[in-house]
């Protein structure tokens, strides 16, 4: 449910405008030396208002470490992370509130949880939640020093030029989605399992936990349908698995085998757009105008990579655990 990995396991609480959010992490050897300084970068980077076209809903997002750590270093316990939550407007979802927002949780929400969810900001469903998951993966990084992973984006609205795409959302006061490749480099071959728990598969559905991704290819993705056989294989250049083109994208038979691991996630346009939509006011029970009020990314793939790269990181090393090459206490 709220759940992900099998030895380094996360479990995320909160809500967008409750008191707090923040992370559970079970599994972490013990041993490594951690302090709030190391999760500080990648956490400034998931941060709105830093760019054109993000939420200017400004939180400080400093972590506060309540348990697994000792002496500057981690115990083998897990390791309890909270972010407070400061910067609220609730009372722009009030307003709002006969209008179940087109594109967002709120319809199903109300009727999975009977009306008693939390629906300010959006609430469990919110992208706030993902900051637990990018100060898990600062941990996880650490545990994997020989590893990079990098994420960007390559398109907004399918412009290959940015602020082309980002502004054509503007010029029409509307949101926009975009595309973000992740690539990795420093694996070693043999990580994964065929079948459920391939590469591919955990991190697709980690990847399908961060808001708003809609879609995920891995190397030649979905063009390899319009290839031949001859055209997609890898021809294997060495010993080392080393291959002349990358179409598998770093993964065969649900396993690494040593090349760069490529892949892209599909983010659809941000729900909350301030153009005027014609849907249902479940107070009257007709279908009426509306526009969204608040303060909202107007392209959250700009915030995504970081996101990205958090929830690879989060796949990859209990990968590794599994594969019993991070040892259980660090030396």
């Amino acid at each position: 449910m709220n759940s992900f990995g099998r030895i380094f396991r996360i479990s995320i609480f909160g809500e967008s405008h409750g008191e707090s959010v923040g992370i559970l992490i079970d599994g972490v050897p013990a041993g490594l030396p951690l302090t709030e300084q190391d999760l500080l970068p990648d956490l400034e980077r998931r941060k709105g208002g830093k760019q054109k076209g993000t939420t200017p809903r400004q939180e400080a997002d400093y972590p506060f470490f309540k348990s697994g750590l000792f002496n500057g270093k981690t115990t083998g316990a897990p390791i309890s992370i909270f972010f407070e939550n400061n910067n609220t407007r609730s009372a722009d979802y009030e307003k709002q509130r006969s209008f179940p927002r087109p594109g967002h949780a709120d319809m199903v929400a109300h009727q999975k949880y009977g009306g008693n969810e939390d629906y300010r900001g959006g609430g469990h469903f919110s992208a706030r939640l993902t900051t637990g998951m990018v100060a898990a993966a600062a941990i996880a990084k650490k545990l994997m020093p020989g590893v990079t992973i990098a994420a960007e984006v390559t398109e907004i609205g399918g412009e290959s030029d940015l602020e082309k795409g980002l502004q054509r959302a503007i010029d029409a006061k509307d949101s926009v989605g975009g595309i973000v490749e992740c690539r990795v480099n420093g694996l070693p071959v043999g990580l994964g399992e065929p079948f459920f728990d391939s590469v591919e598969s955990q991190i697709a559905h980690i990847a399908f936990a961060i808001p708003a991704v809609k879609g995920i290819e891995f190397g030649a993705g979905f063009a390899a349908a319009k290839m031949f056989g001859s055209q997609h294989n890898d021809a294997i250049e060495n010993m080392d698995g080393k291959t002349r083109t990358n179409n598998a994208g770093g993964i065969v038979g649900g396993i690494t085998n040593g090349n760069e691991l490529v892949f892209r996630i599909a983010i659809k346009p941000t729900a909350s757009t301030p153009k005027e939509q014609n849907s249902l006011n479940w107070d009257t029970g007709k279908v009426e105008n509306f526009s969204v009020k608040g303060r909202h990314d107007l392209c959250v793939a700009l915030r995504a990579p970081v996101i990205l790269e958090a929830a690879t990181a989060l796949a990859l090393v209990d990968l590794f655990l599994l594969e019993q090459k991070i040892k259980r206490v660090v030396s």
